[in-house]
């Protein structure tokens, strides 16, 4: 690789300054920094870090989902490859790694701790803390992802106890995930299910409130501040920029493709500063607290580093003109340097095509538990409410907006489970979608057992995506790979899912993100109240619970 030399004003975020300067680079690692006494254009800076993501929400595999990022001047990804090892295992865990390998850009993966997420849904597969050891030895695996089992750790399971254990002795950092989680259970949970010693799970991007963030912070935990398609935090938790610059990062956690068309984590910055966070603080933790935490070989803009470094237009927008990681250029003005690669397209997908009569909910009582969703949680409310009965069976009341959901394993054929939604605010058709946290069956809201039906059965003919269907129109984006993630050009993916996103909303709903949404209606880690393969689970009780209630049952709920 021939010598290089680029212009800018280099901002020394560890020494808080700006100065015009010519970095030069050869065999991709920055061999001297020269300060020069005129004036030039643009702005010079570490590249970006997304500190947590799940490529797979993005429905790209990752070569593609680095085209996207690396526009905008994202260098490196902490990607926790969760959801694709719940359909296919360690299979996937190496699918990911090998597609990843294939461009330049720096994916840190994880190995997945909670495969399955819980006991009360269907997965694709296991993986034992065996398993999760083999996978940590190995150099690629930087972290122990995510540990959603909480009360599994408070509780000390030694199933769970024998995989942190291998993390600690191979000294690699263990990510928590504890939504909610506050005094004395929190400090157990951060110290491995003990009352006093050392941190053991060092992070959490799951705080939606500042007092969460800080009773986590002072434990001794770094957080990971998230915004990303349907869960947005940044603007509870910007003050932990300014009280906490050292121990906090920026993270999008799941984004879905046209969200990463329009930009990453230098939108995070952008928003940050606009509001008022201080510059250096705000690139300390878009930049930098990710290398140091994960201990990563990526460079900081010093010499000797590796020359991973992005050019800026100015320091309010953040808009990304050129990329560099490892010397070489990977994107310039908007668009990525490097092709698309073919990829395999492994899966697991088992079921067959469902019926209208599948769907339909007997009315043992008129008193119904409905999932509240939440625009922009993940979390959710329980509400008891009166449902609509018509004759013997109980239907959608689309006035009072309690729609249907289902939820249909996709690995064997079993019973359809059914329950009720509102918020998700369909006035006709129907939804579906693969992409469903955390063990990816089909997950379904509609306004009519016919829709509701047609679209699920969509989704089955193609072995995975996301479609609309409102009578006979009907529109899918196929998702072959693991029935989550496409193998087509990343342009192409988010132009079909923007698509559905519309008509989505033009069936009258008025969320945000209406598939990011309905993907975290099966996900069961996170409270209150959820839709799995079995049924509806109560997340406070940590059980499944019945549809419907008699009139003594409890009031409007949380």
């Amino acid at each position: 690789m021939s010598e290089q030399h680029i212009v800018g004003n280099l901002v020394d975020i560890d020494a808080r300054r700006i100065l015009p300067a010519e970095v030069t680079i050869q065999e991709g690692r920055i061999t001297s920094i020269r300060e020069i006494d005129h004036a030039v254009d643009g702005f010079l800076l570490p590249g970006f870090i997304d500190a947590h993501v799940h490529v797979e929400s993005s429905m790209l595999i990752p070569s593609e989902f680095a085209r996207l990022a690396v526009t905008h001047g994202t260098v490196a990804t902490i990607s926790d490859p969760h959801e694709i090892a719940n359909v296919l295992g360690v299979e996937g865990v190496e699918f990911m790694i090998a597609n990843g390998r294939q461009v330049p850009f720096h994916f840190f993966f994880g190995a997945p701790s909670c495969v399955p997420a819980t006991l009360f849904e269907t997965a694709g597969a296991r993986i034992d803390d065996e398993a999760v050891g083999r996978l940590l030895e190995r150099p690629e695996i930087v972290y122990l992802s995510e540990v959603m089992d909480f009360p599994g750790v408070i509780n000390r399971d030694p199933g769970l106890m024998a995989k942190l254990a291998h993390a600690q002795r191979l000294g690699k950092v263990i990510d928590g995930h504890a939504p909610g989680l506050r005094g004395e259970a929190a400090t157990r949970y951060i110290r491995g299910g003990i009352s006093e010693g050392p941190v053991v799970i060092s992070t959490d991007h799951e705080c939606f409130t500042l007092d969460e963030a800080l009773d986590k912070l002072q434990a001794g935990m770094m957080i990971s501040i998230r915004e990303g398609s349907a869960a947005r935090n940044l603007d509870a938790l910007m003050p932990l920029l300014s009280s906490h610059p050292d121990r906090v990062m920026l993270c999008c956690d799941d984004t879905h493709p046209d969200s990463l068309v329009n930009g990453h984590i230098n939108l995070l910055c952008a928003r940050a500063v606009s509001s008022g966070a201080e510059l250096f603080d705000v690139l300390q933790a878009a930049c930098l607290n990710p290398i140091r935490h994960y201990r990563l070989p990526v460079g900081r803009l010093h010499v000797g580093d590796p020359a991973d470094l992005i050019q800026v237009k100015d320091l309010r927008g953040f808009e990304v003109t050129r990329t560099w990681i490892g010397g070489e250029l990977v994107a310039e003005h908007g668009r990525a340097c490097f092709p698309s690669v073919t990829s395999a397209r492994p899966n697991h997908f088992a079921c067959t095509s469902k019926t209208p009569d599948q769907f339909q909910v007997m009315a043992s009582s008129d008193l119904i538990a409905v999932i509240e969703a939440i625009d922009g949680q993940l979390i959710t409310h329980k509400r008891w409410m009166l449902g609509k009965v018509e004759g013997d069976h109980l239907v959608p009341d689309i006035e009072q907006d309690i729609l249907k959901i289902a939820v249909v394993n996709r690995y064997r054929d079993a019973p359809v489970a059914v329950g009720w939604i509102r918020n998700i605010g369909l006035v006709r058709g129907a939804i579906a979608s693969c992409v469903a946290h955390d063990s990816h069956n089909i997950v379904a809201v509609g306004t009519n057992d016919t829709d509701l039906c047609r679209a699920i059965n969509l989704i089955i003919a193609h072995s995975g995506g996301i479609s609309v269907v409102e009578g006979s129109k009907e529109e899918i984006l196929p998702l072959p790979v693991a029935g989550i993630m496409s193998d087509r050009d990343a342009y192409e993916v988010a132009g079909a899912y923007a698509e559905l996103d519309r008509a989505a909303k033009a069936l009258g709903s008025p969320l945000r993100a209406p598939f990011m949404t309905l993907s975290f209606m099966a996900l069961l880690v996170i409270p209150h109240l959820k839709m799995s393969d079995l049924g509806l689970f109560d997340g406070d009780e940590g059980r499944l619970m019945d549809l419907s209630m008699g009139r003594s049952g409890p009031g409007q709920g949380v």
